[in-house]
């Protein structure tokens, strides 16, 4: 028989507010309806304890400023933790699949880290997917972002990186934090077209949402062959979330599971506690376990007038997403056609829940042979002061020179003590100045 894991972690001892939005309630509701539901006595379900990370994962991804302990709790390597020993696990074979109901969520978490921002600290399922490439040796691995906000933090983490498929589903980014994820968005040169992004009009809901599925995602699956695939299982385009307008039920969550298939599901968003939580929780489990999900009904039922509102834009975007995806190659070298073997941009990244802005420049080489590596320079004013940070970021498919050159970058700008932190990621070449 095969079996379904799962991993449980409130973090009672973490809260932005006690009233915020992201709380301990999101997972107590799920667990009562997961014990009344007589779930875990299924001869297959098997739960685990939670587990702490360790730092090294989480610097494995993320250059923290000014350092990590400044950034996060033992909460967040706990929900980082348990996303990793869950991922392990099924890498071995001891269960088929499994579900990290952890908080604090973390797809927002982008490369840099000053604080919280999007209600996440570090990101939980870049730590895992880097833990399962650097440390296990898995290739190619996909990420599938349901929640209604863009995931802009593991967008961002992977931007550059070809082995690493990144598709986001979620409310269209002019109506809804963060702002991000259109359809341009795609990659740089030596990774185009491997980060896809899904934008939807508020009001749409399950015939949507699986249309591009069906039509556009498990084609783009099928293609790139992943040897893991990562749900960020954000349920907070459920229709009764209070903060979004997206029109998902649970059954359509349970379809989504189905469809999409995850090794892992990883719990992101999410905020109708009560209304959403333990029913869309509950079919992502017994999707996963193979079991019918065709009975979970929420108590309150979703609005006529939010059915189907939006199926002919969700047909354009995935013709338009599978006729990009195709021609990505050709788009890569015609970005790199534009620039002289290094890509440049610059980025403000807000944190929205501490109120200030991040600024940064991001330089990418653009190798023949390989991905090349990241080079990237941050600041921020936190608090009365000026904290800033360096790092190379080197990938698993980087080449032996440019591993060399990533570290002499990295050297260099230590050398010059311009920074408060300097790192080369991933590894231990981490250096406090």
């Amino acid at each position: 028989m095969s079996k379904t894991g799962l991993v449980f972690f409130p973090a009672f001892d973490w809260a932005i507010s006690p009233t915020h939005p992201e709380r301990e309630e999101r997972l107590l509701y799920t667990r009562d309806q997961i014990m009344e539901e007589g779930i875990l006595e299924l001869p297959g379900f098997v739960e685990y304890s939670a587990r702490p990370g360790k730092v090294e994962d989480v610097e494995r991804v993320h250059l923290t400023l000014p350092d990590t302990g400044a950034v996060i709790t033992d909460a967040h390597l706990i929900a980082a933790g348990s996303c990793i020993d869950l991922a392990d696990r099924i890498l071995a074979g001891e269960v088929k699949n499994g579900f990290a109901l952890v908080r604090p969520p973390g797809h927002h978490a982008t490369r840099t880290v000053y604080g919280n921002r999007g209600f996440c600290n570090i990101n939980n399922v870049a730590i895992t997917v880097d833990y399962l490439r650097w440390v296990k040796g898995v290739r190619k691995i996909a990420i599938i972002d349901t929640d209604v906000h863009h995931g802009d933090g593991t967008q961002d983490i992977f931007y550059h990186d070809p082995d690493v498929l990144f598709i986001s589903l979620h409310q269209d980014g002019r109506t809804l934090y963060p702002g991000t994820g259109f359809i341009d968005e795609a990659g740089t040169p030596n990774a185009y077209g491997t980060t896809i992004n899904l934008p939807l009009p508020p009001g749409s809901g399950d015939e949507e949402i699986l249309y591009l599925l069906e039509e556009a995602v498990l084609p783009i699956l099928e293609e790139f062959q992943p040897e893991f695939i990562i749900n960020s299982a954000g349920q907070d385009n459920h229709y009764s979330d209070p903060l979004a307008r997206m029109a998902v039920t649970a059954r359509g969550y349970g379809r989504i599971t189905e469809l999409i298939k995850p090794d892992l599901a990883v719990l992101e968003g999410g905020y109708s506690i009560e209304g959403a939580l333990p029913y869309v929780n509950l079919a992502i489990l017994l999707a996963l376990y193979g079991e019918s999900y065709e009975k979970v009904v929420e108590p309150k039922g979703l609005p006529l007038e939010y059915r189907a509102r939006h199926k002919d834009y969700a047909r354009k975007l995935a013709a338009v997403t599978l006729e990009r995806w195709r021609m990505r190659e050709e788009l890569a070298e015609e970005e790199k056609r534009k620039h002289n073997g290094y890509y440049t941009y610059n980025r403000s990244i807000f944190y929205d829940t501490e109120g200030f802005h991040e600024h940064r420049v991001t330089t990418v080489k653009l190798c023949d042979r390989c991905p090349g590596y990241v080079g990237l320079s941050s600041y921020a004013y936190v608090g009365n002061r000026v904290v800033s940070g360096f790092a190379t970021i080197i990938m698993p498919g980087s080449c032996k020179e440019c591993r060399e050159e990533a570290e002499a970058v990295a050297l260099e700008a230590r050398a010059k003590k311009n920074y408060d932190k300097v790192a080369v990621i991933p590894g231990k070449q981490v250096v406090k100045i």
